[in-house]
């Protein structure tokens, strides 16, 4: 039985999770925020729950364009290159990004009387965003048990793994990353040197996988 909502980006991580978890999933919501991003990655998220006929979703949240301070919010010149662990990359937190989208997900879930919303998360992201952590997705799964009557669950099966474990699982799942989006600059193609763009180049060289993305550099 499909139980599930899941929170779709539309990069390679949701993707992965989209179909590792399909026959659990009758729902998937991708947020426009208005990061440099969006508009890359959501027609990745419609086009893969096409065709998985899973229904899909877009919430607009353009308060947080307009009100919260990021440079994933500022045009790409604002985003910095280099390693997710680089102090400087700590510019693209969006402050509680993932609290405000589990909540809206929650809600969204119950009213259609769903009872757990999946979000993929990873060990990858712990470095600078604290709304990646065990401990956040812990206390948010506390909060919407407790907030909700049919005490739905938050599902982040890939929190404690690597985006390189993740990539390996897509390419057991015939998953064809070329058909995701990572880049936060959201250029024509991936620039190739900002902190999702390097770490999409490892991870898919880790798991020994042919990258067909298009990188400026």
């Amino acid at each position: 039985m499909k139980n599930g909502l899941i929170v779709l980006s539309g990069g390679m991580d949701s993707i992965t999770m989209l179909y590792d978890y399909k026959d659990h999933i009758k729902i998937a919501i991708s947020f426009d925020y208005g990061s440099n991003h969006n508009m890359k990655e959501i027609p990745f998220a419609k086009l893969h729950c096409r065709r998985l006929k899973i229904k899909h979703y877009t919430i607009h949240l353009g308060f947080m364009h307009k009100h919260f301070k990021s440079s994933l919010l500022e045009g790409a010149a604002a985003v910095p290159d280099g390693r997710y662990d680089d102090v400087n990359m700590k510019s693209t937190v969006v402050p509680f990004r993932n609290g405000i989208m589990l909540s809206i997900a929650a809600g969204f879930a119950e009213s259609h009387g769903l009872n757990a919303v999946y979000i993929a998360n990873h060990s990858g992201d712990h470095a600078i965003y604290p709304d990646c952590r065990a401990a956040f997705v812990d206390a948010m799964c506390k909060a919407t048990e407790e907030g909700t009557y049919n005490k739905l669950k938050i599902i982040a099966p890939y929190t404690n793994i690597t985006k390189a474990d993740i990539a390996r699982r897509g390419q057991i799942l015939g998953i064809d990353y070329s058909e995701t989006w990572s880049c936060y600059k959201g250029g024509q193609v991936h620039c190739g040197t900002c902190g999702t763009c390097v770490e999409r180049k490892e991870a898919l060289r880790a798991a020994g996988i042919y990258d067909k993305t298009v990188y400026l550099n």
